[in-house]
Protein backbone atom coordinates (compact mmCIF):
# COMPACT_ATOMS: atom_id res chain seq x y z
CA UNK A 1 0.00 0.00 0.00
CA UNK A 2 1.28 3.47 -0.88
CA UNK A 3 2.38 5.87 1.86
CA UNK A 4 -0.18 8.28 3.27
CA UNK A 5 0.03 11.67 1.58
CA UNK A 6 0.29 14.55 4.04
CA UNK A 7 1.87 17.30 1.95
CA UNK A 8 -0.08 19.90 -0.01
CA UNK A 9 2.84 19.89 -2.48
CA UNK A 10 1.86 16.42 -3.70
CA UNK A 11 0.97 16.48 -7.44
CA UNK A 12 -2.48 14.91 -6.89
CA UNK A 13 -3.31 17.48 -4.20
CA UNK A 14 -2.15 20.30 -6.46
CA UNK A 15 -4.33 18.96 -9.28
CA UNK A 16 -7.42 18.82 -7.06
CA UNK A 17 -6.87 22.44 -6.13
CA UNK A 18 -6.33 23.52 -9.72
CA UNK A 19 -9.56 21.80 -10.77
CA UNK A 20 -11.49 24.13 -8.49
CA UNK A 21 -11.06 26.66 -11.29
CA UNK A 22 -13.48 26.44 -14.22
CA UNK A 23 -10.89 27.43 -16.81
CA UNK A 24 -8.59 24.66 -15.64
CA UNK A 25 -11.45 22.12 -15.65
CA UNK A 26 -12.31 23.06 -19.21
CA UNK A 27 -8.70 22.99 -20.37
CA UNK A 28 -7.95 19.67 -18.68
CA UNK A 29 -11.28 17.95 -19.37
CA UNK A 30 -11.45 16.80 -15.76
CA UNK A 31 -13.30 17.61 -12.55
CA UNK A 32 -13.51 16.47 -8.93
CA UNK A 33 -16.32 14.37 -7.43
CA UNK A 34 -16.74 13.95 -3.68
CA UNK A 35 -18.78 11.50 -1.64
CA UNK A 36 -19.35 7.75 -1.57
CA UNK A 37 -22.52 7.72 -3.66
CA UNK A 38 -21.39 10.16 -6.40
CA UNK A 39 -18.01 8.44 -6.80
CA UNK A 40 -19.68 5.03 -6.86
CA UNK A 41 -22.12 6.24 -9.53
CA UNK A 42 -19.24 7.60 -11.61
CA UNK A 43 -17.55 4.20 -11.50
CA UNK A 44 -20.78 2.31 -12.29
CA UNK A 45 -21.54 4.65 -15.20
CA UNK A 46 -18.17 3.85 -16.75
CA UNK A 47 -16.75 7.33 -16.31
CA UNK A 48 -13.00 7.55 -16.80
CA UNK A 49 -11.52 7.78 -13.31
CA UNK A 50 -8.16 9.51 -13.37
CA UNK A 51 -7.44 9.08 -9.65
CA UNK A 52 -9.36 7.90 -6.59
CA UNK A 53 -8.60 9.84 -3.40
CA UNK A 54 -9.21 8.23 -0.02
CA UNK A 55 -8.84 9.46 3.55
CA UNK A 56 -9.11 6.16 5.45
CA UNK A 57 -9.95 7.73 8.80
CA UNK A 58 -12.70 9.96 7.42
CA UNK A 59 -14.15 7.18 5.30
CA UNK A 60 -14.81 5.19 8.47
CA UNK A 61 -16.00 1.62 8.82
CA UNK A 62 -19.74 1.78 8.18
CA UNK A 63 -21.18 -0.82 5.76
CA UNK A 64 -21.27 1.80 3.01
CA UNK A 65 -17.69 2.80 3.74
CA UNK A 66 -16.52 -0.82 3.66
CA UNK A 67 -18.21 -1.33 0.30
CA UNK A 68 -16.60 1.86 -0.99
CA UNK A 69 -13.19 0.68 0.19
CA UNK A 70 -13.74 -2.65 -1.57
CA UNK A 71 -14.77 -0.80 -4.74
CA UNK A 72 -11.63 1.34 -4.55
CA UNK A 73 -9.49 -1.75 -4.07
CA UNK A 74 -11.09 -3.31 -7.14
CA UNK A 75 -10.44 -0.17 -9.16
CA UNK A 76 -6.84 -0.09 -7.96
CA UNK A 77 -6.37 -3.72 -8.98
CA UNK A 78 -7.71 -2.78 -12.42
CA UNK A 79 -5.04 -0.09 -12.77
CA UNK A 80 -6.77 3.06 -11.51
CA UNK A 81 -4.35 5.15 -9.39
CA UNK A 82 -5.44 5.53 -5.75
CA UNK A 83 -4.08 8.35 -3.59
CA UNK A 84 -4.45 7.86 0.17
CA UNK A 85 -4.28 11.16 2.01
CA UNK A 86 -4.38 12.18 5.64
CA UNK A 87 -7.74 13.12 7.13
CA UNK A 88 -6.51 16.65 7.79
CA UNK A 89 -5.36 17.15 4.22
CA UNK A 90 -8.59 15.73 2.77
CA UNK A 91 -10.55 18.11 5.00
CA UNK A 92 -8.64 21.05 3.54
CA UNK A 93 -9.36 19.85 0.00
CA UNK A 94 -13.05 19.16 0.60
CA UNK A 95 -15.85 21.60 -0.20
CA UNK A 96 -18.08 20.06 2.50
CA UNK A 97 -18.46 20.64 6.22
CA UNK A 98 -18.33 16.89 6.86
CA UNK A 99 -15.61 15.62 4.49
CA UNK A 100 -16.71 12.21 3.15
CA UNK A 101 -13.28 10.64 2.89
CA UNK A 102 -13.71 9.59 -0.74
CA UNK A 103 -13.23 11.64 -3.89
CA UNK A 104 -12.24 11.11 -7.50
CA UNK A 105 -10.73 13.07 -10.34
CA UNK A 106 -12.97 12.21 -13.28
CA UNK A 107 -12.46 12.88 -16.98
CA UNK A 108 -15.42 14.54 -18.63
CA UNK A 109 -16.51 17.14 -21.13
CA UNK A 110 -19.61 18.93 -22.34
CA UNK A 111 -20.79 17.71 -25.74
CA UNK A 112 -21.05 19.93 -28.77
CA UNK A 113 -24.75 20.28 -29.60
CA UNK A 114 -24.37 18.30 -32.82
CA UNK A 115 -23.17 15.31 -30.80
CA UNK A 116 -26.40 15.11 -28.79
CA UNK A 117 -28.60 12.29 -30.13
CA UNK A 118 -32.27 13.14 -30.71
CA UNK A 119 -34.53 10.11 -31.08
CA UNK A 120 -38.17 10.31 -32.17
CA UNK A 121 -39.39 10.27 -28.54
CA UNK A 122 -36.65 12.34 -26.90
CA UNK A 123 -37.37 15.07 -24.38
CA UNK A 124 -34.69 17.65 -23.59
CA UNK A 125 -34.32 20.49 -21.12
CA UNK A 126 -32.71 23.57 -22.66
CA UNK A 127 -31.42 26.32 -20.37
CA UNK A 128 -30.65 29.81 -21.67
CA UNK A 129 -27.73 31.45 -19.83
CA UNK A 130 -28.45 29.74 -16.50
CA UNK A 131 -26.17 31.09 -13.79
CA UNK A 132 -26.64 29.00 -10.65
CA UNK A 133 -24.63 25.74 -10.57
CA UNK A 134 -26.78 24.29 -7.79
CA UNK A 135 -29.89 24.79 -9.90
CA UNK A 136 -28.16 23.22 -12.88
CA UNK A 137 -27.14 20.16 -10.89
CA UNK A 138 -30.68 19.76 -9.55
CA UNK A 139 -32.13 20.06 -13.06
CA UNK A 140 -29.71 17.41 -14.34
CA UNK A 141 -30.79 15.13 -11.48
CA UNK A 142 -34.48 15.74 -12.19
CA UNK A 143 -34.09 15.36 -15.95
CA UNK A 144 -32.32 12.06 -15.47
CA UNK A 145 -35.08 10.83 -13.13
CA UNK A 146 -37.79 11.90 -15.58
CA UNK A 147 -36.21 10.05 -18.49
CA UNK A 148 -35.01 13.08 -20.44
CA UNK A 149 -32.56 12.58 -23.27
CA UNK A 150 -30.21 15.36 -22.21
CA UNK A 151 -29.71 18.92 -21.03
CA UNK A 152 -28.69 21.71 -23.41
CA UNK A 153 -26.87 24.79 -22.14
CA UNK A 154 -27.32 27.86 -24.32
CA UNK A 155 -24.97 30.82 -24.36
CA UNK A 156 -22.95 31.86 -21.33
CA UNK A 157 -24.09 29.24 -18.84
CA UNK A 158 -22.65 27.98 -15.58
CA UNK A 159 -20.35 24.97 -15.57
CA UNK A 160 -21.99 21.54 -15.08
CA UNK A 161 -18.69 20.37 -13.54
CA UNK A 162 -18.71 23.10 -10.91
CA UNK A 163 -18.51 21.40 -7.47
CA UNK A 164 -21.96 22.72 -6.53
CA UNK A 165 -23.48 21.34 -9.74
CA UNK A 166 -21.75 17.97 -9.36
CA UNK A 167 -22.94 17.70 -5.75
CA UNK A 168 -26.54 18.68 -6.57
CA UNK A 169 -26.72 16.23 -9.48
CA UNK A 170 -26.20 13.33 -7.03
CA UNK A 171 -24.41 11.30 -9.70
CA UNK A 172 -26.98 11.93 -12.46
CA UNK A 173 -24.33 13.90 -14.33
CA UNK A 174 -22.73 10.57 -15.27
CA UNK A 175 -25.90 9.16 -16.80
CA UNK A 176 -27.26 12.13 -18.74
CA UNK A 177 -25.65 13.92 -21.71
CA UNK A 178 -25.04 17.65 -21.32
CA UNK A 179 -24.45 19.66 -24.49
CA UNK A 180 -23.54 23.28 -25.20
CA UNK A 181 -24.96 25.61 -27.85
CA UNK A 182 -23.02 28.85 -28.45
CA UNK A 183 -26.25 30.81 -28.72
CA UNK A 184 -30.00 30.63 -29.23
CA UNK A 185 -29.62 30.70 -33.02
CA UNK A 186 -27.56 27.54 -33.05
CA UNK A 187 -30.00 25.85 -30.69
CA UNK A 188 -33.06 26.62 -32.83
CA UNK A 189 -31.18 25.54 -35.96
CA UNK A 190 -30.37 22.20 -34.29
CA UNK A 191 -34.01 21.78 -33.23
CA UNK A 192 -35.27 22.59 -36.72
CA UNK A 193 -32.89 20.16 -38.40
CA UNK A 194 -34.01 17.33 -36.12
CA UNK A 195 -37.72 18.11 -35.99
CA UNK A 196 -37.60 18.98 -32.28
CA UNK A 197 -40.58 21.01 -31.04
CA UNK A 198 -39.48 23.82 -28.73
CA UNK A 199 -41.78 24.90 -25.91
CA UNK A 200 -40.78 28.15 -24.24
CA UNK A 201 -41.86 29.29 -20.80
CA UNK A 202 -43.17 32.65 -19.65
CA UNK A 203 -45.33 33.93 -16.81
CA UNK A 204 -47.18 36.01 -19.44
CA UNK A 205 -48.06 33.10 -21.74
CA UNK A 206 -51.78 32.45 -22.24
CA UNK A 207 -51.56 28.64 -22.32
CA UNK A 208 -51.21 26.79 -19.02
CA UNK A 209 -48.63 24.00 -18.99
CA UNK A 210 -51.49 21.70 -17.91
CA UNK A 211 -53.38 22.41 -21.13
CA UNK A 212 -50.48 22.18 -23.56
CA UNK A 213 -49.63 19.24 -25.78
CA UNK A 214 -46.09 17.91 -25.78
CA UNK A 215 -45.21 16.36 -29.16
CA UNK A 216 -42.01 14.36 -29.45
CA UNK A 217 -39.16 14.99 -29.95
CA UNK A 218 -39.40 17.95 -27.61
CA UNK A 219 -37.23 20.58 -25.94
CA UNK A 220 -38.44 22.54 -22.91
CA UNK A 221 -36.65 25.89 -23.02
CA UNK A 222 -36.28 27.88 -19.79
CA UNK A 223 -34.55 31.17 -19.12
CA UNK A 224 -32.06 32.26 -16.52
CA UNK A 225 -32.94 32.79 -12.89
CA UNK A 226 -34.65 36.13 -12.36
CA UNK A 227 -34.59 37.41 -15.94
CA UNK A 228 -36.27 34.52 -17.76
CA UNK A 229 -36.06 34.23 -21.53
CA UNK A 230 -35.32 37.31 -23.66
CA UNK A 231 -38.31 38.35 -25.76
CA UNK A 232 -36.68 37.41 -29.07
CA UNK A 233 -35.86 33.90 -27.78
CA UNK A 234 -39.29 33.44 -26.24
CA UNK A 235 -40.98 34.32 -29.52
CA UNK A 236 -39.07 31.68 -31.48
CA UNK A 237 -40.63 28.78 -29.57
CA UNK A 238 -43.33 26.70 -31.22
CA UNK A 239 -45.53 27.22 -28.15
CA UNK A 240 -45.34 29.40 -25.05
CA UNK A 241 -46.64 28.04 -21.74
CA UNK A 242 -46.92 29.31 -18.18
CA UNK A 243 -47.04 27.62 -14.81
CA UNK A 244 -50.07 29.02 -12.94
CA UNK A 245 -49.25 30.54 -9.55
CA UNK A 246 -51.22 31.88 -6.60
CA UNK A 247 -49.98 33.53 -3.45
CA UNK A 248 -47.34 36.22 -3.14
CA UNK A 249 -44.36 34.58 -4.87
CA UNK A 250 -43.51 36.18 -8.21
CA UNK A 251 -41.69 33.17 -9.62
CA UNK A 252 -40.72 29.58 -8.98
CA UNK A 253 -37.22 28.29 -8.46
CA UNK A 254 -35.85 27.37 -11.88
CA UNK A 255 -35.18 23.75 -10.94
CA UNK A 256 -38.73 23.39 -9.56
CA UNK A 257 -40.20 24.84 -12.76
CA UNK A 258 -38.11 22.50 -14.90
CA UNK A 259 -39.26 19.52 -12.84
CA UNK A 260 -42.94 20.43 -13.18
CA UNK A 261 -42.63 20.81 -16.95
CA UNK A 262 -40.63 17.61 -17.39
CA UNK A 263 -43.11 15.44 -15.54
CA UNK A 264 -46.09 17.06 -17.22
CA UNK A 265 -44.47 16.39 -20.59
CA UNK A 266 -43.97 12.75 -19.61
CA UNK A 267 -47.43 12.28 -18.07
CA UNK A 268 -49.52 9.77 -19.98
CA UNK A 269 -46.64 8.53 -22.13
CA UNK A 270 -44.37 7.11 -19.42
CA UNK A 271 -40.74 7.82 -18.68
CA UNK A 272 -39.06 7.08 -21.99
CA UNK A 273 -35.79 8.73 -23.05
CA UNK A 274 -35.69 7.05 -26.47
Amino acid sequence: MADLITSSANPVVKRVRLLADRRHRRREGAFVVQGIQPVWQAVEAGAVIETLIIAPGLLGRSPAARRAAEMAAGQEAAGVPVARVSDELFGRLSDREGPPGLAAIVRGRVLALGELPAGPRSVFVALHEIGNPGNLGTIIRTANAAGAGGVVLIGRATDPFDPAAVKASMGALFGLPVAQAPGAGEFFAWAGDRGVTVITTSARATVSFWDASYPRPLALLLGAEGTGLPGEVLARGDLQVRIPMVGTAESLNLAVAAGLLLYEAQRGVGLDPA
